[in-house]
């Protein structure tokens, strides 16, 4: 137990260093993280033409996402490897390591042929960079939290650890601003040929910036003095995880807290940049504009309900978050629709598609291995032709055998049947089917992309400001009540598994999941269940499991 001033703070609060550099470093540093990590996301689309061109559209843009989630994938790995390192030798040294992985293997992505130069490899390459960069995520979150919370007093914990809650969305932003940066200094077309690149080459100067900030920064006092006493664990991983006092807490952790949170972070920053620009058809650098302007909005939330945390309690902050979540995505995703793109609401409301078919014939809109090209089912036929120009359509049994049908409005098209026609007169039907229901859909009111005229800015910055007020509710209290649910011993490694199981899997894999879950039912909206289900989960086992942790002394 330390021992404490008459003012009730731990005497190794008396570290040479102020708090304000510890804060500062701690989070500086996993800006630059997050900015690394997050620029894939933002330029997805244009990942997709670069790196997966030789599959159809659709399945390029969920192969993409993919990839994307691969660095999310791995990231409960890196906790393992570096969390056990960082309760065997220090939290300092290890986020320097892990930072080092980052700042190279994103600089590298700038660097990389596409797949018109080299085919199947450069979507390899790319993948076992995201594959490092998750490595290095893995082990990078655990540290600084966990660092940060160590050099807090008891009672501000949850506000000091909220500035480092703070960096996943600022590094968020910073990556945003930089993207509207280079699109607005080269053009679009350029951007899209080879500016996209300049975002992952900058990360080089961060990389030595951030390394050099964090380099001026001493060992946690709290591992210190474990270390001076002996008491640092011999085995993090077996303590961790091998024995059920511990893995209990794990568990309560990742289903009653962390799994929901994970998919209302993702749902608010990354769900609607992506539903914004695939599905409501509004153009990329409008929609990096609009949720920059909705981030830089929200951002001092997370202070906000970090502070509030520490008097109030971590638990219900972060359920309530995940239980309005649960209650308005649907709501709030419509209320998205109609402000940004009314058009397309309108067309939806007065002419809504319907396709008229036997379900069991119907192949899933995507094709991993990119050989299908939907033209051997009349079902596919129609499917995948509105699949690529983002119409959400209502699905109608028809008996087996049928040809596939598409009702817009009151007109009918009847699609055709690829037994009864082959070769060239296949092509020539299905080029002429999708002609006259472009037609058709035009004729609907249905638009090719969003009008930024027509579109209610102020609305659609107020639902995505909703949407990320959300995710500072459940996010900016989680690494105070992560860290103070494990033993300063196996600390690092304890709280890194369940927060990257979450974030990295539950989280990392919402868009790719909800996609192909739009994809195969035809319903935009059809994705939002994944996170609805994760997040009522949440608020179950966290009412009944999660205890309270904010008066909590972590210096034991």
């Amino acid at each position: 137990m330390a021992t404490v001033h008459d003012d009730g703070l731990p005497k190794h609060h008396e570290a040479t260093q102020s708090e304000k550099l510890v804060i500062t470093a701690s989070s500086l540093g996993t800006v630059f993280e997050w900015y690394d990590f997050y620029l894939y996301g933002l330029l997805a689309v244009i990942i997709t033409a670069q790196f997966f061109s030789g599959v159809n559209e659709t399945t390029g843009f969920i192969l993409a996402l993919g990839a994307f989630a691969a660095g999310f994938a791995v990231r409960p790995f890196g906790a393992l490897v570096f969390g056990r390192i960082g309760d065997l030798v220090g939290r300092k040294n290890t986020f320097l390591v892990t930072m080092g992985l980052m700042g190279l293997s994103t600089f590298v992505v700038g660097l990389l042929p596409s797949y018109a130069s080299i085919g199947v490899a450069a979507p390899i390459l790319l993948v076992l960079m995201r594959i490092i960069q998750g490595l290095a995520l893995g082990g990078e979150y655990g540290g600084a939290a966990t660092y940060v919370a160590e050099h807090a007093p008891n009672n501000k914990r949850g506000l000091y650890t909220s500035f480092i809650q703070t960096t996943a969305t600022l590094g968020l932003f910073a990556a945003l601003l930089v993207v509207i940066g280079t699109r607005t200094l080269v053009g679009e077309e350029a951007f899209k040929e080879w500016g996209w690149r300049i975002p992952f080459l900058v990360s080089i100067i961060l990389l030595g910036v951030s390394m050099w900030i964090r380099m001026q920064l001493a060992e946690s006092p709290v591992f210190l003095k474990m270390k001076e006493e002996g008491k640092t664990s011999k085995a993090p991983l077996t303590e961790a995880f091998g024995q059920w006092k511990n893995a209990k807490w794990v568990l309560v952790a990742l289903l009653g807290a962390v799994a929901g949170q994970a998919v209302v972070w993702y749902t608010g920053q990354f769900y609607a940049l992506f539903f914004l620009e695939k599905m409501l058809l509004v153009d990329g650098a409008t929609t990096n504009i609009l949720i920059a302007i909705a981030l830089a909005l929200a951002t001092p939330f997370f202070v906000f309900f970090g502070w509030l945390s520490d008097r109030i309690g971590r638990k219900p902050i972060i359920l309530f978050g995940c239980a309005l979540a649960a209650l308005t995505y649907f709501p709030a995703f419509h209320m998205l629709s109609q402000a940004a793109n009314p058009a397309l609401a309108r067309a939806e409301a007065a002419s809504p598609v319907t396709i008229v078919t036997h379900d069991a014939d119907c192949s899933v809109q995507f094709d991993p291995i990119g050989r299908n090209k939907f033209d051997s089912k009349s079902c596919d036929i129609a499917k995948s032709f509105l699949a690529k120009n983002a119409i959400s359509y209502n699905n109608v049994e028809a008996p087996a055998g049928s040809i596939a049908m598409v009702k817009i409005g009151d007109q009918s098209f009847t699609a055709p049947d690829p037994s009864q026609v082959t070769g060239e007169a296949r092509a020539a039907a299905i080029k002429s089917f999708q002609g006259e229901i472009k037609g058709a859909l035009q004729a609907a009111g249905y638009p090719a992309k969003a009008d930024l005229d027509q579109m209610n800015k102020p609305m659609v910055v107020a639902v995505l400001f909703y949407l990320v007020l959300l995710v500072t509710m459940v996010y900016g209290p989680i690494a105070a009540m992560l860290v103070e649910l494990f033993p300063s011993r196996i600390r690092y490694t304890s709280m890194s598994l369940p927060y990257h199981i979450g974030n990295g899997w539950f989280g990392g894999f919402l868009p790719t999941i909800a996609f192909a879950m739009v994809a195969a039912t035809g319903n935009i909206y059809y994705g939002l269940w994944y996170p609805i289900v994760i997040a009522a989960l949440t608020v179950v086992v966290g009412l009944i499991f999660l205890p309270e942790t904010f008066r909590r002394n972590i210096d034991d």
